[in-house]
């Protein structure tokens, strides 16, 4: 049994098959997403916190870009400082939320959270790991 990382073996495998500059996302609970695509955790409003997913994501996911709609600066400034933070050194473009829902065609998976503030959706670019 897998004892350090992430458990969710839907993640996991999904994140093994991931190649340099493959996309995923991660999404609040009202963040349209393709039923082919979704991997759901979410298990009643809030919970889990879409930060929460990140950061435990990002302990097995290596990224060298995110996106993120460009009305979190606006709607939701506490989440993008949040994000910001685990993200650190990491190159970050701001895209409409329009887009950002059609930039959703490109990725390979989207884990679904619990998070009911706005915005609180994230693309994540995969890096080379060598």
């Amino acid at each position: 049994m897998k004892e350090k990382g992430i458990l969710n073996s839907e993640i996991s495998k999904r994140l093994s098959d991931l190649g340099h500059t493959d996309l995923i996302a991660i999404g609040d609970c009202g963040l349209p997403i393709d039923p082919e695509k979704k991997i759901d955790l979410a298990l009643k409003l809030g919970q889990p916190k879409f930060i929460d997913v990140l950061e435990i994501l990002l302990e097995d996911f290596g990224c060298e870009h995110y996106i993120l709609a460009s009305e979190i600066k606006d709607k939701n400034p506490d989440q993008e400082n949040a994000i910001k933070k685990l993200l650190d050194g990491v190159s970050c473009e701001y895209i409409s939320h329009e887009d950002f829902k059609k930039k959703l065609e490109d990725v390979k998976f989207v884990i679904r959270t619990g998070e009911n503030t706005p915005y609180s959706n994230i693309i994540l670019q995969s890096k080379n790991i060598f």
